[in-house]
């Protein structure tokens, strides 16, 4: 059995993700499937960590495991066929330029209405 290189595990790393994101958009996914899929997703292409990247060894387990444990959660939960068609269509058709931006920017939003809602109300508990 050939060895797969890095790059290879790369680029089928990312098609996984685009089939789940459009079976996220499927109406035969169950709607746990579906928040769990935006969560990962949201998770994956986001630039913010749960523990930043800086902390040694930490900082990049939680891509290593967080990262490919959800995906595989989302996979279990979501019909086998509809997990393969979606597959093919990701396999056939890349995801476009302007919506890996659109997707980016709405998780950045959530970030940031997220730092801005703790600031907001828990920061004046603490002090």
């Amino acid at each position: 059995m050939p060895e797969t290189t890095f790059k290879e595990r790369m680029r089928r790393l990312k098609i996984e993700v685009y089939a789940l994101y459009l079976a996220s958009k499927d109406p035969h996914v169950p709607w746990y499937a579906k928040a769990l899929t935006a969560l990962i997703i949201g998770y994956a292409i986001s630039p913010i960590d749960l523990i930043p990247d800086f902390i040694p060894v930490l900082g990049q387990l939680d891509d290593l495991i967080i990262v490919p444990a959800g995906i595989a959660l989302a996979i279990r939960m979501i019909p086998k066929n509809v997990l393969e068609e979606c597959r093919q269509k990701a396999r056939d058709e890349p995801m476009e330029e302007k919506t890996k931006w659109v997707v980016s920017l709405i998780i950045v939003s959530i970030w940031i209405l997220a730092a801005y809602l703790v600031a907001r109300f828990f920061l004046p508990l603490i002090f």
